[in-house]
């Protein structure tokens, strides 16, 4: 099915797509690589999120700036800066949805592991199409 949704995409489109999936794993991969870590190091269950989470967004804009939108990365200063608070209006955004999402779902009796894989697909459809179309928009 997604290969299918995939195909009919503009080339390009594609090629940007497939690498912002790729990016999204590997910062996804430091979001929870850390969190493991500080959990087993004995760390609060709170703190150890938030830092994996912050580290997560950290890798997810060196990745998407440098691979996924680098064609569209504005040059250093202010631009660069702006691109940067979108970027992390967007991270929050998705964090924002994934909560309500999961909590909502929680509340209507939904299982929390469906509530939370519908809340990742939501919420990177949606950090997806706003860092193409604002963050790094030409």
């Amino acid at each position: 099915m997604i290969a299918a949704l995939l195909g009919r995409l503009p080339g390009i489109v594609r090629i940007t797509y497939v690498r912002y999936i790729a990016a999204s794993i590997g910062a996804l991969a430091v979001d929870l690589g850390l969190f493991l870590t500080l959990m087993a190091s004995g760390a609060p269950a709170m703190q150890a999120s938030a830092t994996g989470y912050t580290a997560g967004i950290l890798a997810h804009w060196l990745l998407s700036s440098r691979t996924v939108f680098s064609d569209s990365l504005a040059v250093r200063g202010r631009a660069r800066g702006r691109q940067q608070a979108l970027f992390l209006a967007s991270a929050l955004l998705g964090l924002a949805l994934t909560a309500l999402i999961v909590g909502g779902g929680d509340m209507l009796g939904v299982d929390p592991h469906l509530a939370k894989l519908v809340a990742v697909i939501v919420s990177f459809q949606t950090t997806y199409f706003l860092r193409k179309a604002v963050v790094f928009s030409q």
